[in-house]
Formats: C-alpha cells, sequence, structure tokens
C-alpha cells in the first residue's frame, strides 16, 4: 500500500511514528501542502492523511479527492472546523450540546453592539493558529482588545463556570483517547496536561457522535463540565496532533489502511 502524508511537517510525532508502523511494509510518501494542487501532479497513493488546514493544502486535498483518492479526513470536512459560524450551526443543528454561538462581522461589530450578559468568550471566527480566543468580562475588555483585533470576524459565547481544565478527547477511526489541560482561558498560565481518569459516562459515545455529525475520521473535540457535570463542547478540531497518547499511531496506521483497503476493493 502507498499512504501519503500531507503536512509540513513530517516529523511531527503522532506522523513520525505512524510512518515508522507503516513503514516496513508499505510505501509511506510526504506531500508539501504549501505547493496546493500542483503537488498532485502523477500522484498515486492509496489514501491520503491530511495533516493540515491551509488553503493551498485543501486544494491539494481537493484534488486528490477529485481524482478518485480517498483523504482523511476530507477537504469540506477539514473546511468546515475552520469555520466556527458553521461549526456551531452544524453541531447545534444535531443536537450537540454545543456553546451558543453569535457572529459579528468584526470585532468593531460587536463593540458597537449590545451585548445581554457578560462574561463572554470571543474567538476568531476563522480558526488558525495564534487566533483570537479571549474572556472578556464586560465593555472595557472589548476595547483591550482592539488594538490587535479591530477588524476581526468573530464569534461570541457565553462563559460557562467550570474547573478551568479542558477535556480534550481525540478521536482516530473508533478509538477515543483523551486528556486534561488547562484552559487558555484559566487565570495562572499553562500547566502540563494530565490523564483525565474516568470520562464520565457517555462522554466517549459523545465524541463518536461528533464525527459522525462532522464526518471526520481524525479529530479532536474540546468539552468543559458546565453546571451539573453536563458536557458543552466548545470547539472540533480536525487532524490535532494527539502527542503522547498511547495506541494513537498505531489506530492512525490501522485505519489508514483500512480506508486504503477499501479503495482497492471497487
Amino acid at each position: 500500500m502507498r499512504v501519503g502524508l500531507i503536512t509540513p511537517d513530517p516529523g511531527h510525532p503522532l506522523l513520525a511514528d505512524t510512518a515508522g508502523l507503516l513503514a516496513p511494509e508499505h510505501e509511506v510518501r510526504v506531500l508539501d501542502p504549501r505547493a496546493g494542487a500542483a503537488a498532485a501532479a502523477g500522484e498515486r497513493a492509496d489514501v491520503y492523511l491530511l495533516k493540515a488546514r491551509t488553503p493551498s493544502a485543501l486544494a491539494l486535498a481537493r484534488e486528490l479527492e477529485r481524482r478518485g483518492a480517498p483523504v482523511l479526513n476530507s477537504a469540506a470536512a477539514t473546511g468546515r472546523c475552520q469555520d466556527r459560524t458553521a461549526m456551531a450551526e452544524l453541531a447545534l443543528r444535531a443536537g450537540l450540546p454545543f456553546a451558543a454561538t453569535r457572529t459579528h462581522a468584526s470585532l468593531a461589530a460587536l463593540r458597537a453592539s449590545a451585548e445581554p450578559a457578560w462574561p463572554v468568550v470571543v474567538k476568531s471566527r476563522h480558526s488558525r493558529k495564534h487566533d483570537l480566543v479571549a474572556r472578556v468580562d464586560g465593555p472595557d475588555g472589548l476595547g483591550a482588545l482592539a488594538a490587535g483585533w479591530e477588524r476581526e470576524p468573530v464569534v461570541v459565547q457565553p462563559f460557562a463556570p467550570n474547573s478551568g481544565w479542558d477535556h480534550k478527547l481525540w478521536v482516530v477511526g473508533d478509538r477515543v483517547f483523551a486528556g486534561l489541560r488547562r484552559s487558555e482561558l484559566a487565570a495562572g498560565g499553562e500547566e502540563p496536561a494530565r490523564p483525565p481518569g474516568r470520562l464520565p459516562d457517555g462522554w466517549a459515545e459523545l465524541a463518536l457522535r461528533v464525527g459522525e455529525v462532522f464526518a471526520l475520521d481524525v479529530y479532536g473535540v474540546d468539552v468543559i463540565a458546565a453546571d451539573g457535570g453536563r458536557p458543552l463542547i466548545v470547539d472540533v478540531n480536525a487532524f490535532p496532533g494527539i502527542r503522547g497518547q498511547a495506541g494513537a499511531p498505531q489506530a492512525l496506521a490501522a485505519l489508514a489502511l483500512r480506508r486504503a483497503g477499501r479503495r482497492g476493493e471497487r
């Protein structure tokens, strides 16, 4: 089998470990997503893993899909996770416990609106590295963000009181992995990740349901325990890093081969 990795960073631990598991019997090749659709020229892998979210990476994935190759995750599913407005609409329409989300054309427009309740969480509408994610306790807090983000399209979610730790649920195929990470909204700065212990009943099934709704194969779901311990989804990520999770590279290698095998059966 031939497995293609669409990534600018093939040395990422998850990808490197997965490639190491595959390499003895299968060919693993790396495609630089910065080349866009042009990188598809001459490509003939049996399955591709899309570990990039840039416009050029999505263009490459779409071209490979047009030629009939399976891409995990698909370009469409990956794109849905980059628009937090579309993400919230899809999740809420499907009945998932997703945070209520309002969209504003810019931070300036949000500042001009009458926000009904504080505190809130303000995020960039378009998810990307180093985007805006901030807790705001009142109008003065919005003013403090203006210098760097005045024209940024944003979404606003009510702040849900919680422990200050995010449950990170990562899914590879039908395998669910989990960890606890300090919320970027919590006071006190970053703290090391820690094991979550036993997940609350139904949370693993909730993570798998997210994959069905969003048509994702490899993804992350950020969940907080809101009032009464109920799960509240605050973000969905296509193909996250999944660092330090025993069994994740094995699950990814197995998933890639299953999808490649399905193509070969056609």
